[in-house]
């Protein structure tokens, strides 16, 4: 039995990967995760007593634990979702995401190159190391124009720069020690088992329980969309049919501004869960979802517009995602409206709904 190692794969995405992975692969996944504030053990709920699931709580810094991992299972693929992923948490305090980002991935990749030093030809030919990466690479975009795979890197935010350094290290580990590595930058992707800080979940919670939902700016900043089953089903085409030293960047195609999702929510939701049924609501006088909207101060160094050119891997590979944002969005709040608790678990002793992000700038 093959085996493919998931760093991350308690996390929102890795997750979701591993889910998908064992339910179109026969590989043996093993999972290694830190469970940091957004890796949690309930993510992989339902998949405990999978025969082909193996689970190991490690820092991917940790190049002693790493290498014992890489030799015990000697995998043919190793996926990296492992990363500090939230902009606001980087503002506040960036050393964590250079710690596991660009160290964590450094580790990851020397490993690796040691391992594969001391395995067979073809095992080292079959091997594909695949780094999981972000649009928020590239900077930011006007009014026209996409990201695409040649697109110069000018990070905005501390995530950002850390994901961009980590993406140099990827591409001189293959250019340098012809490590057959693989990269996809992908954009904002949502569904289930996403951390409630990110937008779209926390807007879901805080609308069924009647709290605001906080528009930054004038709510003008453009994303693109990308369902989190159509990401993972590009992550694993990549993996097995991608070339390597590329990179290949993942879109929804599915741009809208923020304040366009929100207001898309709240209509979703006056279905899912109507307005006029939740005493949350009718407690503050309000009628309608779309009612608790309110902008607040903008964040630091806010990128106004993502946009993702997807001709590549749609040319090579034959990857689209196959769902549009409107039925995305509908599933992914479905899944939060019937999963409160998992909400509340993972919250619990970590995070709040708080507003994070808003450190302060040194006057000069």
């Amino acid at each position: 039995m093959e085996t493919m190692i998931v760093t991350g794969g308690a996390g929102f995405i890795g997750a979701n990967f591993v889910r998908m992975a064992l339910h179109k692969t026969e590989a043996r996944i093993v999972v290694v995760d830190k469970l940091t504030y957004a890796g949690h053990r309930e993510n992989l709920d339902g998949l405990w007593d999978h025969p082909r699931l193996d689970f190991i709580q490690a820092d991917i810094a940790d190049a002693e634990e790493m290498t014992r991992v890489m030799d015990s299972f000697s995998p043919r693929w190793l996926l990296n979702f492992a990363a500090e992923s939230h902009v606001d948490r980087s503002i506040d305090d960036p050393y964590p995401f250079i710690h596991t980002n660009v160290t964590g991935t450094l580790v990851l990749l020397d490993v690796v190159r040691r391992f594969l030093k001391h395995r067979a030809v073809d095992h080292q030919q079959q091997f594909r190391f695949l780094h999981v990466s972000t649009d928020e690479v590239y900077g930011t975009l006007g009014p026209t124009g996409l990201f695409s795979e040649d697109t110069p890197y000018a990070p905005n935010s501390p995530y950002a720069a850390s994901k961009a350094s980590a993406d140099h290290l990827v591409r001189a580990f293959y250019h340098t020690y012809g490590l057959p590595t693989l990269m996809t930058n992908c954009s904002n992707n949502y569904g289930p088992y996403q951390f409630p800080e990110k937008l779209i979940p926390l807007m879901v919670l805080n609308a069924l329980e009647g709290r605001s939902l906080p528009i930054y700016g004038n709510g003008q900043n453009i994303r693109d969309w990308l369902f989190v089953e159509d990401h993972c089903e590009g992550l694993l085409l990549v993996l097995l049919e991608g070339t390597p030293g590329e990179k290949y960047n993942l879109g929804g195609r599915s741009e809208r501004s923020n304040l366009d999702v929100i207001e898309a929510l709240c209509r979703i939701l006056e279905d899912v869960a109507p307005s006029g049924s939740n005493p949350s609501l009718s407690q503050r006088g309000i009628t309608r979802y779309t009612d608790l909207k309110v902008f607040v101060a903008d964040r630091p160094g806010h990128d106004f517009r993502y946009g993702i050119d997807t001709t590549k891997v749609q040319s090579q590979l034959g990857w689209s995602p196959r769902h549009s944002f409107e039925s995305g969005l509908r599933r992914t709040i479905e899944w939060y409206v019937a999963n409160r608790q998992w909400c509340q678990t993972v919250t619990a002793n970590s995070y709040q709904r708080e507003r994070l992000g808003l450190a302060s700038v040194p006057s000069t």
